[in-house]
């Protein structure tokens, strides 16, 4: 059954990005038709063709390498009469490139498609559909988001108890062995037990753990008197705090460090005891924060991606461990996907709800990486269109001959050498997520 239940998640989020994937190309695709831009190709994969079927003058398909899609536009580059005219000494490898792509991007212009070519269009039409595939996976993402945090909720500490410390332990220092010869945690001594439902502290109502913490730590030495709830009865007792140090907590929910690594603590109140947790929905005012919240942490990663990868290659090639906050691949997310649909003490909603979250930060992610301003990413193309209009504006401003249309076919270069960068980036990541997989569950 373990088994299954890890295909079983494989398939799901394989699906997922599939299907994200062709709706991202559908992204581009829309804008493209609506604009009478001729669409000759949409295409699922790269490589060889297993599956397309004609309608009207655009081809669908499916190819073998899953590996991302494209949306065939004619006249992505513009003509330049000066490439058959250009002097042998001028000529190169990336000349003769630029020269190739753009007869290839003609090659099935016919007379009737004079004004059918992309890069006739005006500026803002390139933008549209060089953005709508990127933002067809931040609706997608939002989507998913919504459906996680409205539907399933998020876990969050409830006042019930889920734990009660037998005995008072140092921050750092190891649990003792005998806990019939020790002192006991204020918890432990007020008699609290687990699956007890804490009422009031000190008169006060208690509504939440947050703020029943806040309290606790500034009762440090105060015996205060609480109320629970056990079963069908309500109980009192009194209970003092001690004081003890307490790691510092970062907004992001991680432990605070100083300069020389250790944790840094504060002295507080303390009664040993840990809250059980419960899926509770979110309003729909938390959607489009939390999105913004992945996003920004995805561009963190990009912004630090040549550094992150160096640390995947050192954990690939050496006993370094890998940095569960790096970048992963599809590989890696599938792995993931398939170990948590195969935790079976999880309850079954639990795991979807993971598994929607997995698929919405691919989606988060995907929006993110296509909008890095190179080609041949969808950012790249964009970023020609906006030189294009500034260019332009700029004849205009100063009363001189319309530019025309930006070659981006001589960014060429640039392409080449970030596809290159791109698929050996995809083949390490790929490569670490088989033989050092990130461990996100201990």
């Amino acid at each position: 059954m373990t088994v299954l239940l890890f295909i079983g998640g494989v398939l799901f989020v394989a699906i997922g990005v599939a299907l994200s994937i062709a709706l991202h190309e559908v992204g581009h695709l829309l804008p493209a038709k609506l604009f009478k831009v001729r669409v000759t190709r949409y295409m699922i994969g790269f490589g060889p063709t297993i599956w397309s079927r004609t309608r009207g003058e655009t081809e669908y398909g499916v190819k073998a390498i899953p590996a991302g899609g494209y949306v065939a536009m004619v006249g992505m580059y513009p003509p330049n009469p000066a490439d058959g005219s250009v002097r042998p000494s001028s000529t190169g490898m990336f000349q003769t490139l630029a020269t190739e792509a753009r007869s290839m991007a003609h090659e099935e212009v016919g007379p009737e498609d004079v004004n059918r070519v992309f890069y006739k269009l005006p500026v803002w039409k390139k933008i549209v559909i060089m953005l709508g595939g990127p933002t067809m996976n931040l609706l997608i993402g939002i989507v998913l988001m919504a459906v996680l945090l409205m539907g399933f909720g998020t876990a969050q500490a409830t006042t019930t108890l889920a734990e009660v410390n037998a005995c008072q332990v140092a921050y750092g220092q190891p649990a003792p062995t005998d806990l019939s010869n020790c002192t006991k945690t204020p918890a432990a001594a007020a008699g609290l037990q687990p699956g007890d439902t804490l009422k009031t502290f000190d008169g006060k109502a208690v509504t939440s753990w947050a703020e029943l913490t806040d309290w606790i730590r500034a009762s440090a030495g105060k015996q205060v008197q609480i109320s629970y709830q056990r079963g069908s009865e309500t109980k009192t007792t009194s209970v003092t705090p001690v004081l003890t140090a307490r790691p510092v907590v970062n907004a992001n929910g991680t432990a605070a460090v100083d300069a020389e690594g250790k944790a840094e603590t504060v002295q507080v109140g303390f009664m040993g005891m840990g809250p059980s947790s419960a899926m509770v929905p979110e309003p729909a005012s938390a959607v489009l924060p939390a999105v913004g919240k992945n996003i920004v942490q995805v561009g963190g990663i990009v912004f630090q991606l040549p550094q992150k990868l160096v640390g995947v290659a050192q954990a690939a090639f050496s006993s370094a461990p890998r940095d569960p906050n790096g970048p992963i691949s599809v590989v890696g997310v599938g792995r993931v996907a398939g170990e948590v649909a195969a935790m079976e003490q999880v309850p079954l909603s639990s795991r979807i709800a993971t598994l929607i979250g997995l698929l919405a930060g691919v989606n988060l992610a995907l929006f993110v990486f296509n909008l890095i301003p190179l080609l041949p990413l969808d950012g790249g193309h964009v970023l020609g269109a906006l030189y294009e209009g500034v260019r332009r504006f700029a004849a205009k401003l100063f009363k001189k001959k319309d530019p025309g249309p930006f070659d981006i076919a001589k960014m060429l270069p640039v392409t080449y050498v970030a596809a290159t960068l791109l698929m050996v980036m995809g083949a390490l990541l790929i490569y670490a997520d088989i033989v050092k997989p990130v461990n996100l569950f201990g």
